[in-house]
């Protein structure tokens, strides 16, 4: 069995690297472009499981990525991981929005090219389909805070220590959390096979 688990020195090489990468853009305006490099990807796939369309989830990402650089300068490395603090942003800029707009987003809106996917041939992908239309039921039942999570989780792909950090809880508790959602979609999954 593999372990997904990256060494402990290049955990502590990448945190260190990142560091000297936020000082660097704090010292420096033009360096946030390797930041936003990083994460533009992450970001964007964020936030575009919270909203409607793949123009509104641009937009969005825009807006966060400026607000970023306006509050970089008050941005301590002690306090939170810069991941973690980046994704706080996005959570609250996704948040506005929707109380801009007042609209719910259905997961059945989220965009097959973020659905995870291989080569299948015409009966694999119809299975694939009827797969993810119950997948996104299950889904759409949660609730919104729930869907919240799992979209740092999966969709950004924070660590469990990052979604801490963003939704401002332990890291033992939003990990008993998410483990707990995805032993109850798995459940009702396979309720109806």
């Amino acid at each position: 069995m593999h372990s997904l688990a990256v060494p402990l020195d290049h955990a502590v090489s990448s945190a260190t690297d990142e560091a000297t990468l936020v000082r660097a853009a704090q010292a420096e305006r033009s360096q946030f472009a390797i930041l936003y490099d990083r994460y533009i990807d992450r970001i964007y796939a964020y936030t575009r499981t919270r909203v409607a369309s793949d123009e509104d989830a641009a937009d969005l990402t825009q807006q966060i990525f400026v607000r970023a650089l306006d509050a970089l300068p008050r941005y301590r490395e002690r306090r939170v991981p810069f991941a973690a603090w980046l994704f706080r942003i996005a959570r609250n800029a996704t948040v506005d929005y929707h109380r801009r707009r007042r609209t719910a987003l259905t997961w059945d809106s989220v965009p097959e090219a973020l659905h995870p996917h291989a080569d299948l041939d015409l009966e694999a992908g119809a299975l694939h389909r009827d797969d993810m239309a119950r997948l996104r039921v299950l889904l759409r039942d949660l609730a919104p805070d729930t869907r919240e999570l799992l979209a740092l989780r999966f969709a950004a792909g924070l660590s469990i220590a990052e979604v801490a950090a963003v939704i401002g809880k332990s890291e033992e508790a939003t990990k008993k959390r998410i483990l707990r959602t995805l032993q109850t979609l798995k459940e009702r999954y396979h309720e109806h096979d």
